[in-house]
């Protein structure tokens, strides 16, 4: 636990070592709160909703997202010191583990400074808490289930851009899966399966204020499957 934690207070302390985490968290906040109060004119729907802000929020996480996991293998590779890191004393769960939950707590932190979004909201009236609390607990298992995909194809490459790349395409696959039957007519059990394998449709039912342990199970699947698959990853390469 305690190499976890070193894991942990050394990825996270990279995020703002330099000025590039403090760009993340600024530019998250500018695009999203423009997509919501501007794109989607909200001042004039005379609604105190969050409803839209959240609708947009896996499209921007799909960019974010990968732009935080895909230097967490692919630099350790392109650096050289994930040989150093593989000969230390360090268990692969330990290590991977701590990188995915320095990746959390910086998309936590960053979620953090949204707040100001529903603060607003109360300022202008009075809207449903039990929605807003919900879809900030959906945000967090949605970008989770980002982080473990983008961190599990960030130890497939050494190349960040590929990395960022191929993580972008995956999830965009896995969003899109939930949407793709509504247009192609499709009916009965696949479009069933699809909607179940779709983060999309998980995430949206969380949202509307209802947190369901089939949606939470969903998610808890998705990030030890890739979480699994990560260390894996990390094994077959020690013994090469």
């Amino acid at each position: 636990m305690n190499n976890c934690l070193c894991i942990f207070k050394k990825e996270l302390r990279s995020y703002f070592s330099s000025p590039v985490g403090f760009v993340f968290i600024i530019f998250f906040i500018l695009v999203s709160n423009a997509f919501f109060f501007f794109v989607q004119d909200f001042f004039r729907q005379g609604q105190v909703t969050m409803r839209g802000y959240f609708a947009v929020l896996p499209w921007i996480f799909l960019f974010f997202v990968p732009a935080i996991t895909m230097r967490l293998w692919a630099e350790e590779k392109k650096m050289g010191t994930i040989e150093l890191l593989l000969t230390m004393p360090l268990k692969e769960t330990e290590v991977v583990f701590g990188k995915f939950l320095a990746s959390f707590a910086f998309l936590a932190i960053t979620l953090l400074f949204s707040l100001t979004v529903p603060i607003t909201m109360f300022y202008l009236g009075t809207p449903d808490v039990g929605v807003i609390l919900g879809s900030y607990v959906g945000s967090l298992f949605l970008g989770s289930a980002y982080l473990a995909i983008g961190l599990y194809i960030s130890s497939l490459s050494e190349n960040q851009v590929v990395a960022f790349i191929i993580s972008l395409a995956v999830i965009f696959v896995l969003l899109l899966v939930g949407i793709a039957p509504l247009y192609l007519n499709a009916i009965g059990s696949f479009a069933s399966v699809c909607e179940y394998v779709s983060l999309l449709s998980h995430f949206n039912n969380i949202t509307r204020g209802v947190i369901d342990s089939r949606d939470v199970i969903y998610y808890v699947s998705v990030i030890v499957l890739f979480l699994y698959l990560n260390v894996k990853t990390i094994e077959a390469r020690k013994w090469k």
